[in-house]
């Protein structure tokens, strides 16, 4: 049944400075910085939270309805949406407005500079879950303040469970507002930076979380990540991977894993095991929108990974 995926939509470009920042910036001169780095690779990739999460459902069979704000400017991704067979009908393009885009500098040490215009991102808020239709679940994922806040909301009023997905907008929000969110929320997943973050702005630990969520969902990179549930805390170990390509995006994997996993009605072993592999699928390639399965390949990944079959 259709996940209502509430987020960003962006345009990703990609820069590689072929030498070290550090070999160009003065530290004594700092406070009057002025330089330019000629880049001679570039890419522009399909990216946004709300993009890469239903790229990541729609690849594993499940049947993802995103929800953005986009500029003007939006056409060849609208034309990439429906390539994939994902629906754009709750896309709106604010008028003046480019779609929100991020501007990434990598030098040879793997040192970023990066810029970021929300452009039609900070519009989230005209869209409303209601008018999403039935949906069984969705997510609240990073997107415009207002947006965020508003359709956590609207999810709760609907009556529709949703996950809570702050990622890189925690910052934007304090602690009251984050314990609204959680409080609204079914499932909670972040980071261990961002939980750690939360705990700091909100006050609670695992255990004051634990009444108003069914489900933390806590990642910690290569050492996989931590469900904590029903009284327990359930391991859930890190996919093998063949190489470490580009770690953007593999956070919008997993949590297409676990939509996945909780819409099939999965349990939290076998659920945490497919994001945990989603991620790693997608870290092997550079780019958010840019790696591939098969169905019978994904399951034989996950036997390799894991050391049984995957019963889905």
């Amino acid at each position: 049944m259709t996940a209502l995926i509430c987020g960003s939509f962006a345009y990703d470009n990609i820069m590689v400075f072929p030498d070290r920042f550090k070999n160009h910036i003065l530290p004594d001169n700092i406070h009057i910085l002025n330089v330019s780095f000629l880049v001679p690779e570039m890419r522009r990739e399909f990216g946004g939270c709300a993009g890469n999460i239903a790229y990541n459902l729609k690849l594993i069979g499940g049947d993802p309805l995103p929800m953005g704000t986009v500029g003007t400017d939006f056409e060849p991704y609208r034309a990439h949406l429906e390539a994939l067979g994902i629906p754009d009908g709750h896309v709106a393009v604010v008028a003046d407005s480019l779609t929100a885009q991020a501007f990434i500098t990598t030098d040879l040490d793997d040192n970023q500079i990066t810029a970021f215009h929300p452009g039609a991102m900070n519009h989230s808020h005209v869209n409303r879950v209601e008018d999403a239709g039935p949906v069984r679940l969705g997510i609240v994922s990073p997107d415009g303040r207002e947006g965020m806040l508003d359709h956590a909301e609207q999810f709760a009023q609907a009556g529709i469970p949703f996950i809570f997905d702050p990622g890189q907008g925690l910052p934007m929000f304090h602690g009251d507002e984050l314990r609204r969110f959680i409080d609204l929320a079914t499932w909670l997943t972040v980071n261990d930076y961002e939980w750690q973050l939360i705990r700091e702005r909100t006050g609670w630990s695992e255990e004051e979380v634990a009444p108003y969520l069914e489900a933390l969902i806590v990642t910690r990179g290569g050492s996989g990540s931590r469900i904590y549930t029903a009284g327990r805390v359930i391991e859930i170990p890190a996919a093998r991977v063949s190489r470490i390509k580009d770690p953007t995006g593999c956070g919008d994997a997993f949590r297409a894993g676990l939509i996945f996993g909780l819409d099939r009605g999965l349990d939290w072993e076998v659920t945490g095991r497919i994001a945990s592999l989603m991620g790693g699928i997608k870290i092997e390639t550079a780019g958010t929108q840019n790696h591939c399965f098969t169905l019978e390949a994904f399951a034989a990944r996950y036997r390799e990974s894991f050391g049984h079959a995957l019963d889905w």
